[in-house]
C-alpha cells in the first residue's frame, strides 16, 4: 500500500515533467507516446509495462542489445530519456497498478528465459520487479546475468526499508553521473 501510494505523490509532482515529456516525444515522432511491453512479474506472472517511448514507430520489439544498430532507431529526445532515466517514469503507473514496487529486480522481458531460469532457481522470481534494485545500482546492463541474478538474491536475503532507502539513494546518484546507463 505504501508503494502504491507514494507512486501516487511521486506521479503528481512529477506530472509537469511527465507532460513535457509527452509533448516532446508527440511533437518528434507523433502518438503512441508509451511504450508498453509484456514483462515478467511476481511468481512468473505476466504484465505490461509502461515506458515513455524512446525508439521510432518502427522499431522491432526485441531487446535494444538485439538491434543491429540501435542508434538508428533512438528518437532525438530519446537518448536524453534514457540518459535521466525519464522513460522509466510511467513505471509509476505499475507501481499504482500494483504490479511493480519501487525496489526490486528490474522485470523481465517476457522471452527472456535464461534470466528467469536462474530467478526461479535462486527464488527471486518470488519478489515484485522494482523500478530500480540492488542490481542496477551494481552494474546494470554492464554485468553477467549470473551476477545480476545473485546480486537480486543477496537482495532477496537482505531487503529491508533502509536497505530500500540506501538502494533509492543510489540509483539517484547513479542517475546523476550515469553509471552504467546503456545509451
Amino acid at each position: 500500500m505504501f508503494n502504491r501510494l507514494f507512486a501516487i505523490i511521486v506521479l503528481l509532482i512529477l506530472s509537469p515533467i511527465f507532460l513535457a515529456v509527452a509533448l516532446a516525444i508527440f511533437i518528434e515522432d507523433g502518438s503512441p507516446i508509451l511504450f508498453k511491453q509484456k514483462r515478467v512479474g511476481i511468481n512468473y506472472t505476466f504484465f505490461n509495462i509502461y515506458k515513455f517511448r524512446s525508439m521510432k514507430k518502427n522499431t522491432p520489439n526485441v531487446a535494444t542489445h538485439l538491434l543491429e544498430n540501435p542508434a538508428s532507431y533512438l528518437l532525438r529526445i530519446g537518448g536524453v530519456l534514457r540518459k535521466l532515466s525519464l522513460d522509466e517514469l510511467p513505471n509509476l503507473i505499475n507501481i499504482i497498478k500494483g504490479e511493480m514496487v519501487f525496489v526490486g529486480p528490474r522485470p523481465a522481458l517476457y522471452n527472456q528465459d535464461d534470466l528467469m531460469t536462474l530467478r526461479v532457481a535462486t527464488g527471486v522470481d518470488k519478489l515484485k520487479p522494482g523500478i530500480t534494485g540492488w542490481a542496477q545500482i551494481n552494474g546494470r546492463d554492464d554485468i553477467t546475468i549470473e551476477k545480476k541474478v545473485q546480486l537480486e538474491q543477496e537482495y532477496l536475503y537482505k531487503r529491508s526499508t533502509l536497505f530500500d532507502i540506501e538502494i533509492i539513494i543510489k540509483t539517484f546518484t547513479n542517475v546523476l553521473f550515469s553509471k552504467g546507463v546503456s545509451h
